[in-house]
């Protein structure tokens, strides 16, 4: 039964493929040429590229699903997914796939990207390249380290407790989720990943994680880490609050609304008392008296205690029911009444 349900699945819905390309006509008819039979379109979004990527494309490729399409100006590659995206819901696809041009992403996943999406599971899968152990080892510190801090911020700003690899750009959506973003205001450039994630925590769609290797060659990365690390903190901090704001305070209230900012405002209060007390004593030479330690150390401690309740409450908060459970189960239904069916 549940294999009957995948099959009918795979066969009725479109799955559209979107490929940011920019400076990538070394790897892009390969990425191509591998992307399996069951993909219904694909989309190759010239990015205003250097090299012509679009028109190589339509010049070398021989394969009917290919729609290309220009940018006037370079957009970066939100604003290359976003315009793919588009394309593909006003074409009427059920999943959009997102993988790169430059041959680092191996298109045979992209059924595991596809099937949690269609079995009415999830509403978003993105890839995560740190669930083989081995390969993880062979990693640089450095990669390992940078990874795991972006991690850390993605979470907190994004509300997804349960992802790693936030810059992982192997990605599939499903449209009924798809065509509620708001593509005006998603991050256009090396930020996109980790902005997509906060503008679906706001739409309250189930996202996991889908393992895969990745793939590295002579391809070069535009990313220079030095001149985006102060934007990255910025927008992640921002996306935090603005988070915090919609779920806790605009769309509902709950303790946890409580619990953070009385436990923000305790322990700021008593690190600037004990804080100011400690000075005090050092200008004086006399030791501070345990009364006042006792009124330091308490807020501290009980807004820590109120702060990691609050996380406690958003890690639980994970959404876990997806969007478009509705259409999955009205196929569920058609197949189950059809077995019931006498011969």
């Amino acid at each position: 039964m549940k294999t009957e349900l995948f099959e009918a699945s795979f066969t009725n819905s479109r799955i559209a493929v979107v490929i940011p390309s920019y400076k990538v006509t070394r790897h892009i008819s390969d990425v191509i040429s591998a992307i399996p039979p069951m993909v219904w379109r694909i989309y190759v979004i010239d990015d205003a590229c250097p090299e012509g990527s679009g028109q190589f494309v339509e010049t070398n490729v021989f394969d009917n699903r290919v729609r290309v399409l220009y940018h006037q100006q370079n957009q970066g590659v939100g604003g290359a997914v976003m315009t793919g995206y588009q394309a593909a819901i006003a074409d009427g696809a059920g999943v959009i796939v997102k993988i790169d041009g430059d041959g680092q992403m191996d298109a045979n996943l992209i059924p595991y990207f596809v099937e949690p999406i269609l079995a009415g599971e999830v509403d978003y899968t993105k890839g995560n390249r740190f669930y083989n152990l081995e390969e993880v080892r062979a990693m640089p510190h450095v990669r390992l380290f940078g990874n795991a801090v972006l991690s850390l911020m993605t979470k907190l700003s994004s509300g997804y407790w349960n992802l790693f690899d936030p810059t992982n750009g192997y990605t599939a959506i499903h449209t009924d989720v798809a065509i509620h973003l708001p593509f005006g205001k998603i991050s256009r450039r090396y930020f996109f990943e980790t902005d997509m994630l906060f503008r679906l925590n706001t739409l309250r769609a189930v996202v996991v994680d889908v393992p895969m290797d990745a793939k590295y060659g002579d391809e070069i990365s535009n990313l220079k880490i030095s001149k985006i690390i102060g934007e990255f903190v910025f927008k992640h901090a921002r996306n935090f609050f603005k988070r915090i704001f919609y779920n806790y305070y605009l769309r509902d209230l709950s303790l946890a609304s409580i619990e953070l900012p009385l436990g923000l405002l305790m322990l700021i209060s008593g690190i600037g008392f004990g804080v100011y007390h400690w000075l005090a004593s050092a200008r004086s030479g006399f030791s501070t008296p345990p009364g006042t330690v006792m009124l330091a150390a308490m807020p501290i401690l009980v807004g820590l205690q109120f702060v990691l309740a609050f996380i406690g409450y958003d890690i639980s908060s994970v959404p876990k029911r997806s969007r478009h459970r509705k259409r999955f189960s009205l196929l569920s239904d058609e197949l189950r009444k059809s077995n019931e069916k006498p011969i």
